[in-house]
């Protein structure tokens, strides 16, 4: 019986892969013959009996395990036994020295760190086309809105240039939090490697080197959870980020604005179950839902970090679900922002009606600056195009005819020199180049990449 979405509408096939209960199984069996092997090289076993271990250790199935659990009620030791059945003599090794959590935990390390490797495509993925459409477009002018209202003109390109600043942040974030995520352990039952002796440390290098893994600084029963919480944080600001460009995204698509839209299939695509003529747009709710999801999932796992002692199980169950959820969910919103930014169609037309639209009124700054430029104050400039857009805002008329009628500007700009001031392609400051700016280092980073 399916039940959970992630099962049959969210994830994608290569992330869900490396979260399934048979890759959680496969990886807890692979943690165990390493181990065995480190001890065959240190003299505990042969390696004839280690290889025999490695070999039946292929036939242990998710079933099998499942069916001891169902009898001692301990995943862990499950399939301890399970691996033991197909060690032959090796079977007296088989969890030597280990506790649960070296195991669970170690797996999930390699989990993280495949994972890792799929978030980092997607990243660089994503760096690529807000790049790409960064450069298309920065010169593409639209208005700016701060709280909602008319602002001072941008362009798309400088839009798309903050998400990608930011997404390489994220990039940069997820690089340095490896070093404390990817870590396994084999410390025993406290931390303390008691059953190991003086070659615990020795143990634990060899087979987390096997593992491509670093073995953690110190631990307890189980890996400090502060790494867990941060890459659930990181995964939650991640979200925040994605969720940020849906969201302007379904501003821009709105009836009222029409400036951007995702990409719609007008031959088969259905927007609507009652009216035909709708364009949802349906990625970008989904990120922005899905964001939500994952960002909750931030307090459960902080709550997973204090245990007793060397430790509870109160963190167990919970992690089963945080780590993949979070994981599975996170990449899908990747993949999705990926194809919403890839496919976006910019309506340069339109953002340039909406904009003609304000009358010039939502560049009063630009008069402002200039007419402190020609010796007035700013404060009393302030005051001079404050109460000349709200009498453009109550006539209807353009701020221009507005300023030229009034007269009092015209002691300092000529109506030519007003008319040019209130060109929005010319009030665009350094947009264009600081667009270039982080296109180029964009570019940088994905070349580090290739």
């Amino acid at each position: 019986m399916i039940i959970h979405p992630i099962d049959y509408r969210y994830g994608t096939s290569e992330m869900k892969r490396i979260w399934s209960e048979e890759s959680k199984i496969r990886r807890m069996i692979w943690v165990e013959i390493t181990l065995l092997k480190v001890l065959s090289e240190m003299g505990y076993l042969s390696r004839e009996d280690y290889l025999i271990a490695k070999k039946g250790s292929r036939k242990v199935t998710p079933e099998r395990v499942r069916e001891i659990e169902s009898e001692i009620r301990h995943d862990v030791m499950s399939l301890v036994r399970a691996v033991s059945e197909v060690s032959g003599k090796a079977e007296r090794w088989v969890h030597f020295g280990a506790t649960s959590n070296d195991i669970t935990d170690t797996a999930v390390a390699t989990q993280l760190r495949d994972s890792v490797k799929i978030l980092e495509s997607k990243l660089i993925r994503l760096i690529k086309v807000l790049s790409e459409k960064a450069e298309e477009h920065k010169s593409t002018v639209c208005l700016g809105r701060t709280h909602g209202q008319a602002a001072l003109p941008v362009t798309y390109g400088f839009r798309f240039a903050i998400w990608l600043s930011e997404v390489i942040r994220h990039l940069e974030r997820l690089q340095e939090l490896k070093k404390r995520l990817l870590v396994g352990q084999l410390s025993g039952a406290v931390g303390t490697q008691a059953a190991y002796g003086e070659e615990g440390i020795e143990i634990e290098r060899r087979v987390m080197e096997y593992l491509n893994l670093k073995p953690a600084e110190i631990s307890s029963q189980i890996v400090p959870r502060d790494a867990y919480c941060e890459y659930i944080e990181f995964l939650a600001n991640l979200a925040t980020t994605l969720e940020k460009i849906a969201l302007n995204v379904r501003l821009w698509q709105r009836s009222e604005t029409q400036e951007v839209f995702e990409r719609f299939d007008t031959s088969k695509q259905v927007g609507s179950s009652t009216m035909p003529h709708k364009r949802n747009p349906i990625d970008s709710e989904q990120i922005c839902g899905i964001a939500r999801v994952i960002r909750g999932f931030v307090e459960p796992q902080h709550q997973s970090s204090i245990l007793w002692e060397e430790r509870d199980l109160t963190n167990s169950s919970a992690e089963r679900i945080i780590l993949v959820e979070t994981t599975v969910l996170s990449d899908h919103i990747l993949a999705k922002a990926i194809r919403l930014i890839e496919n976006l169609e910019i309506d340069a037309e339109k953002a340039k009606e909406n904009l003609d639209r304000h009358l010039g009124i939502n560049l009063s700054e630009a008069v402002m600056i200039a007419l402190t430029k020609k010796g007035i104050s700013r404060q009393k400039a302030h005051e001079m195009m404050r109460r000349s857009a709200m009498r453009a805002y109550e006539s209807g008329k353009s701020l221009k005819d507005v300023l030229v009628a009034e007269g009092e500007i015209l002691e300092y700009l000529s109506a030519g020199e007003i008319e040019e001031l209130l060109k929005p392609e010319r009030y665009l400051g350094t947009a264009i180049e600081r667009v270039e700016r982080i296109v180029k280092k964009a570019e940088s980073i994905m070349e580090s990449w290739t």
